[in-house]
């Protein structure tokens, strides 16, 4: 059953928030931000379970100096493609300039932190290189993706999407989806390389009967990457909206499984942690907290359970027809803090806990034979952390405050951390109403920003446990 209207969907919603507090959510129909009764079961209802690239700096660009950090740093390279400037007719709606002026926020955030800090993370600002045509085609239509590289869309066709077409934005297009692939392999690659090291560290202390070192497990798997653009998932596998021509996230999955999933490296069996090869992709999640559905990746990935999307987004904001995700959560229009927060926490929890294993091997009889424990749900999730729910965005709805968005990251950062998966986190809408800029500007800096902060004080408490 669907409920209407906002004051009953609202007072429903502040009833569910009270209940969180004292012992959890219980069922709530979909209109009320919850899916249908078919989710009670899984929060991942509707399916069935089934070398680095090249990020060179621009000459003339200048990265930030992390100071030589230990192997043990949380690793967190930033990429950003505001060097790929477009001058968009005058009145235009789109913030263009919001990316360069986040960048430049956050790295005077870095630039001033102690030489101490600064070594806590391994993190360095790198020029987004541009997207492939190879890489595209994972993702998209052949003919589509010609004719967008070519200029020859229809009139209607960019319109829909909300830019006019020019050679400045096919440079900026394709960088806001090489960053993201590139920040995604970056982060994957790290954390093999940390693996491989940690089992041959773990093989030597082995045979010298010493104690493994506690740093390096607390710390190895923080292979963060981050890219101040892209999170732009209302493209589809033909056709663009929404502000979004290509889906940055949706190539950058297609992109590591087609590199690093089991099939791709000759592996065919459900790895568990007794396994002596080296970790491979096979389960994705796509964490999209942008007040719009993530449409565009729920149509991408309709029907392949090895990526997962999940979308919270207010009920009333669709500008086109509505898709399916493997999880939509729908909150209503002038949702505040509380409700968000609690509604949030409740789902990641049901995420954290759903035993996916135990999915692979009801259709899989060899891994089921095989034993050896679970594995993790997720071997690597994305975050489009888009800041639209902003109580002062232009366009979203909601009434989020800043300390309720900065709630929302920590969150997520520490969910990342419980699934011990890279985290890739690409920036999502936020819409500055007038001239002032600021609250918006704030709440996406403060997204990265606040992924450093975390990074760096689970150094520091490693570093604290070693002693």
């Amino acid at each position: 059953m669907r409920l209407r209207g906002r004051s009953i969907m609202l007072a429903l919603l502040i009833r569910l928030a009270t209940a969180t507090r004292e012992s959890g959510p219980g069922p709530m129909s979909k209109g009320a931000a919850f899916l249908s009764s078919a989710a009670a079961s899984s929060p991942f209802a509707r399916r069935s379970p089934s070398s680095l690239l090249s990020t060179g700096v621009a000459p003339g660009v200048t990265v930030g100096d992390v100071e030589n950090p230990t192997r043990e740093s949380p690793y967190f390279p930033v990429y950003y493609n505001d060097v790929y400037e477009v001058d968009l007719p005058p009145g235009h709606r789109f913030p263009m300039g919001k990316y360069r002026r986040v960048r430049e926020a956050l790295q005077a955030k870095v630039g001033n932190l102690s030489g101490e800090e600064r070594r806590r993370v391994h993190c360095e600002f790198r020029v987004s290189p541009l997207a492939t045509r190879q890489q595209l085609l994972t993702t998209h239509d052949e003919d589509y993706v010609r004719r967008y590289l070519s200029g020859d869309m229809t009139e209607s066709e960019n319109r829909n999407i909300g830019f006019p077409w020019s050679h400045q934005h096919v440079n900026r297009t394709l960088s806001s989806v090489g960053g993201t692939v590139a920040a995604a392999c970056a982060a994957w690659e790290e954390y093999l390389r940390r693996w491989e090291q940690s089992r041959e560290t773990s093989a030597q202390q082995s045979t010298r009967s010493e104690r493994p070192k506690i740093l390096n497990r607390q710390t190895d798997h923080l292979c963060w990457a981050a890219h101040v653009a892209g999170g732009t998932h209302h493209a589809f596998h033909d056709y663009g909206e929404g502000f979004c021509i290509f889906s940055d996230i949706a190539v950058a999955a297609n992109v590591l499984l087609e590199r690093y999933s089991p099939s791709s490296l000759g592996h065919h069996t459900q790895q568990y942690p007794n396994d002596q090869g080296s970790p491979t992709i096979r389960r994705i999640l796509i964490l999209d907290l942008d007040v719009h559905q993530g449409n565009g990746n729920a149509a991408l990935f309709d029907g392949r359970p090895e990526v997962q999307t999940f979308s919270m987004h207010c009920s009333a904001n669709y500008f086109s027809k509505k898709e399916r995700s493997d999880l939509d959560v729908e909150l209503p229009v002038g949702c505040d803090d509380e409700t968000y927060l609690s509604t949030l926490r409740y789902w990641l929890k049901r995420i954290e806990e759903h035993r996916f294993d135990e999915e692979v091997r009801s259709i899989d009889k060899k891994a089921a034979t095989r034993g050896g424990g679970e594995r993790k749900p997720f071997d690597l999730i994305f975050y489009q952390a888009g800041v639209d729910i902003h109580e002062e965005d232009r366009l979203g709805r909601l009434s989020v405050t800043p300390a309720g968005i900065s709630r929302r990251n920590a969150l997520v950062f520490e969910f990342a951390r419980k699934m011990e998966s890279p985290l890739v986190i690409s920036m999502g809408g936020g819409y500055p109403k007038g001239n002032d800029w600021t609250p918006i500007i704030d709440a996406h800096a403060s997204v990265y920003w606040e992924a450093h902060r975390y990074l760096s004080k689970a150094r520091l408490k490693a570093l604290i446990n070693s002693q």
